[in-house]
């Protein structure tokens, strides 16, 4: 991850909202590419937010700026209960 970039993720309601998100995003912005990671959590470049944050807005969903250490949310997890772990 260079200084140019964010790690995100994409809040919504069901995985049918998420994927909404991202087949937006290729069709309104297929220069710009999404890098997933294993978390589940994706990389982009700083000065694609705003974009990204309005056709999350569209598709019923939000953009969470992730925490730059991963692991130590999953950690958390863990001790959530599931119905409050929706991510």
């Amino acid at each position: 991850m260079t200084n140019s970039q964010l790690r995100i993720e994409i809040s919504s309601r069901d995985d049918f909202w998420r994927k909404a998100v991202l087949v937006e995003w290729e069709h309104q912005q297929p220069e710009r590419k999404l890098i997933v990671e294993p978390e589940g959590t994706y990389l982009i470049e700083a000065d694609w937010l705003a974009d990204l944050e309005r056709i999350a807005g569209d598709c019923l969903s939000q953009i969470v700026i992730a925490p730059l250490n991963p692991s130590r949310r999953s950690w958390f997890r863990r001790f959530i209960p599931a119905e409050f772990n929706r991510g």
